[in-house]
């Protein structure tokens, strides 16, 4: 795992566009994810398919070409300096292989944003275009419209990202000690579902991996978290930090689990920093070089998520 290329952070001004990589999108909650953007001073572009239906499939948000290219003119538009998913759900994985990487990276560093499905995007943007991702919340999404926390971290980490170097715990640490790595991760169902594909990381070797999820029984993120032990793809992770495990059942039975499979890795795991899919959740940068204190619950990021 290696530092990734920070991208430049927001003035106020600046365009954005909004894009719908996954799953279908509200409009009512579009708009007002728009209006909190507006009050940002930011000038929020919507691609031409994020309100699309797919024909067929009403779990996309139109066909995987359209998705793709939505993303792949935003990222490559030279008026745009930052790219926002508008939620996530499913479908990243289906349309992250028609994108054209040679394009997107002769455009230069940008800012993603997103979170949730988004993980297959982190990745790909990591081991393609070499850059620093914010797994943050979704444009539309009802967290960010409703949550002025989540609101107030995601716009100091895209304006003034230097007052935001550490995130803290509510928990505890499952298991102590220090640790230090380059961040990376995501929701745990997506980096077990992205294993071995063409854009995925091929492994966490000197990461300090942030996992989450949503909606996952105990016995669901067992199986997924033995997936990735049994592939290899945890050897060498430095430290784990836990997010949130929201409408994945009795807390005392996930975090049974967390312990049972983590616990043996030899590196320190620290539960509860907010970041994921819950309230308040907070924006945090993959790719950037951070420790992780799990006996006093701090996470700390070497350098600001953007320059």
């Amino acid at each position: 795992m290696r530092e990734l290329v920070r991208p430049h952070r927001l003035a106020p001004g600046a365009r954005v566009a909004v894009v719908a990589p996954s799953g279908p999108v509200a409009e009512e909650r579009l708009q007002a994810g728009l209006d909190v953007l507006r009050g940002w001073d930011l000038d929020p572009v919507v691609a031409p398919h994020v309100l699309d239906r797919h024909g067929e499939l009403d779990f996309l948000a139109g066909t995987d070409a359209d998705r793709a290219a939505d993303l792949q003119r935003a990222w490559c538009d030279p008026s745009v300096a930052a790219v926002l998913c508008a939620r996530g759900g499913y479908g990243a994985q289906r349309m992250v292989d028609l994108l054209d990487w040679e394009a997107m990276r002769a455009a230069g560093p940008k800012i993603l944003v997103g979170f949730s499905d988004v993980t297959v995007l982190h990745q790909a943007f990591a081991t393609r275009l070499g850059l620093v991702t914010l797994y943050g919340p979704a444009a539309a999404g009802v967290d960010f419209i409703k949550d002025p926390r989540t609101q107030d971290h995601l716009r100091a980490t895209l304006f003034a990202p230097e007052t935001v170097r550490s995130i803290a715990s509510r928990g505890t640490a499952l298991v102590p000690g220090r640790a230090r790595g380059v961040t990376v991760g995501g929701c745990l169902s997506l980096l077990a579902t992205d294993l071995g594909t063409p854009h995925a990381h091929p492994g966490a070797r000197g990461g300090l991996l942030l996992i989450e999820d949503v909606g996952e029984r105990a016995y669901r993120i067992d199986r997924m978290l033995t997936q990735l032990l049994r592939a290899g793809w945890l050897d060498g992770v430095t430290g784990v930090v836990l997010g949130s495990w929201d409408r994945c059942g009795p807390y005392e039975e996930v975090r049974a689990v967390l312990v049972d499979r983590l616990g043996g890795l030899g590196v320190p795991v620290a539960e509860e920093f907010g970041f994921g899919h819950c309230a308040g959740a907070l924006t945090v940068p993959f790719g950037v070089p951070a420790e992780l204190d799990a006996d006093a619950g701090v996470l700390t990021f070497d350098d600001p998520a953007l320059r």
